[in-house]
């Protein structure tokens, strides 16, 4: 795997990042790479497979972040990932919330960097497409500079293909997880240690990165970013990602556009049962600054989740949205 090919993602995110989410914020950048939720291996294995894995051809490349910490299970999930024609599967070695440390996946992991390693070799030998692992730089009272290198060392040695680093600790006892994306200080220059430390590993970086300007300053340091809430909250900066980072032209220069290349897709996904809100709630900051933003997102909140609500009732919330200020934005 090409380093190149790491070095923009939007992050997995637990209840937001669905098929729908994908597809939007892919009119919007063909290079960037994108993630599903975390899916845990009991969902797929006993699960319905089609309704949980299923995904638009148009989001290659799209990786698959799965939770869990039985190797078997994981490699079989893998498995079926790759069948399924997801290019990627990344282990969640970072997510703090209660569920999945009452599951012994996510960020507990951090405190069992062997088992780690071992999963991340079961789910290599299953497929053939690139396994990576995305973790914390360490969990609660753990030394960072130990924890994330002994980490790094066991999953590279079994052949992690890149490691993505949430560069804040987890604090597994006392924050919630809301509070973990926010209170835990940043420590980027933990993460750009680790990348003098294995220079032949893809080393992403994840953790309260606001745009792409600050994409292009970390990128001096390692070889990807990874945006999270910025990307979903504001996604008009995903419009810039191309041009700013591959030097390429963006599939669509306005939020507009980008709407308007996505229809065929809303008026498929209506026609097959799919209702408007669980399509237009990962519109809410489409234009977020812009002149009728808060018209826009006041008209889909109340109308959005009508019965019968379809395309034109997303037409006219975009209407509200002056097209002085609908161009493309500057990240």
């Amino acid at each position: 795997m090409k380093f190149q090919d790491y070095r923009f993602s939007v992050a997995p995110m637990m209840d937001w990042t669905d098929r729908h989410c994908r597809v939007f914020h892919r009119l919007m950048t063909r290079r960037g790479r994108l993630y599903t939720e975390m899916l845990t291996t009991g969902a797929i294995l006993h699960g319905h497979r089609q309704r949980l894995l299923g995904f638009d051809p148009s989001e290659h490349p799209v990786a698959l972040q799965l939770g869990g910490s039985n190797a078997r299970d994981l490699a079989t999930a893998a498995k079926i990932g790759q069948d399924f024609g997801y290019d990627e599967i990344n282990l969640n070695v970072g997510c703090p919330s209660d569920r999945v440390q009452d599951g012994r996946f996510g960020a507990c992991l951090m405190a069992e960097p062997a088992l780690v390693a071992d999963c991340v070799e079961a789910m290599k030998r299953a497929v053939r497409i690139p396994v990576t692992v995305k973790c914390r730089i360490g969990i609660d009272d753990q030394d960072p500079d130990l924890a994330l290198n002994e980490l790094a060392r066991g999953v590279i040695a079994v052949g992690a293909d890149a490691l993505i680093v949430h560069a804040r600790k987890a604090w597994l006892k006392g924050l919630s997880p809301k509070e973990n994306r926010d209170i835990p200080p940043l420590d980027y220059v933990r993460v750009y240690r680790l990348k003098e430390a294995w220079p032949d590993v893809p080393i992403i970086i994840n953790g309260g990165i606001a745009s792409i300007a600050e994409a292009k300053q970390h990128l001096r340091h390692v070889d990807g970013v990874m945006l999270g809430r910025a990307a979903y909250q504001e996604p008009w900066r995903l419009l810039s990602a191309d041009s700013e980072l591959f030097g390429e032209v963006a599939p669509h220069a306005t939020m507009k556009d980008v709407f308007e290349a996505m229809m065929p897709y809303i008026e498929s996904e209506l026609a097959g049962g799919t209702r408007l809100h669980s399509m237009t709630r990962h519109f809410v900051g489409a234009f977020h600054g812009v002149r009728g933003a808060r018209a826009f997102r006041r008209y889909l909140a109340e109308n959005g989740v009508r019965p019968g609500a379809g395309v034109t009732t997303l037409r006219e919330a975009i209407a509200l949205v002056e097209d002085g200020s609908a161009v493309s934005i500057a990240a």
